[in-house]
């Protein structure tokens, strides 16, 4: 059976007397991008330094391509590339020399340097500005830089820490494309405590709150953790809203149009089928009827208040 790209098992670290990460297990079998969520503090930042052997954890195991990290740490370390959420830019060297750089970190053999640097900068889009000193770059492209020192190596397994921070919306369409890439080729680990980022990104989401996993699944699923108590309506006939309120289930009715309804239900699984059928009963010329679903804040601050309630 093939080992995992990463595994992570019983993976713990406390600083002092307090636990950051407790009792920590996921492993990633495919390529693809894979959402690590939480807010400030939650425990991602010293989760990332450990996997990526920057720190060394008071318990538990990491895998690298079935390669302990503790007992061989250069060896597995050649199959991992690490961004930052301050990206180890040498400011005052040019791309290239930079890139030249990082590969020698890697260990990479000397013969295979100049073509990993320019391969790995045309895949950022940075080539034409090769001779460019890097303090000189804007925010984006300096981001860029990052990136592509992480992957100069082409790193199995890539952690990618808060890429978008600080990036105004050209440039984090750009470096969102630039990560859908990479990933096609390898897997990775993208670091955010933004929901629009895991959206727009991720396929499968790992939630850590208070240094512990609180929800592992696909966005659909996390999406979906809390039920719709919401749907809206479009009545062409616009009754009114006491009429509305009187159906059976409906605890509260908003007006966002006029012929429009936002509609607050109870538990009722079976309401929207009573709602069409109320409809055709009084002629209220029912055109569109959607469910609403929890918004990724609310389901975020759902997951975040049952895990503190469970304590």
């Amino acid at each position: 059976m093939k080992e995992p790209i990463i595994k992570v098992t019983n993976l713990s670290h406390r600083y002092n007397a307090q636990w950051a990460i407790k009792d920590i297990n996921f492993e990633f079998q495919e390529k693809g991008i894979y959402g690590l969520l939480g807010a400030n503090g939650a425990g991602k930042s010293t989760l990332m330094n450990i996997i990526c052997g920057v720190l060394n954890q008071s318990e538990g195991d990491v895998f690298i391509n079935g390669i302990n990290l503790r007992e061989q740490p250069v060896v597995a370390k050649k199959h991992i590339g690490f961004l930052p959420q301050q990206p180890p830019l040498q400011l005052e060297l040019t791309i290239k020399e930079y890139l030249q750089y990082c590969a020698g970190l890697r260990l990479m053999p000397e013969n295979t340097i100049k073509a990993a640097v320019e391969e790995v900068m045309e895949k950022c889009q940075i080539s034409h500005f090769a001779g460019r000193i890097i303090k000189n770059l804007s925010g984006g492209y300096q981001q860029r830089v990052g990136i592509a020192q992480s992957i100069i190596h082409k790193p199995d397994f890539i952690v990618l820490d808060e890429p978008t921070n600080g990036l105004d919306p050209n440039q984090i369409l750009e470096v969102r494309s630039l990560i859908k890439d990479i990933a096609t080729e390898r897997t990775v680990l993208l670091s955010t405590h933004i929901l629009q980022e895991v959206q727009a990104l991720c396929d499968d989401i790992w939630m850590i709150n208070e240094g512990q996993i609180i929800f592992s699944g696909s966005l659909d699923e996390f999406d979906n953790y809390i039920m719709p108590s919401t749907f809206t309506a479009t009545l062409l006939a616009s009754p009114p809203e006491a009429e509305l309120l009187n159906i059976p289930g409906i605890q509260a009715v908003e007006i966002i149009g006029h012929t429009k309804y936002r509609l607050q239900f109870d538990n009722d699984k079976e309401i929207i089928e009573k709602f069409i059928k109320i409809c055709v009963d009084k002629d209220w010329r029912l055109m569109e009827v959607a469910l609403e679903k929890g918004s990724l804040n609310t389901v975020f601050a759902e997951l975040s208040k049952k895990k503190v309630q469970s304590n």
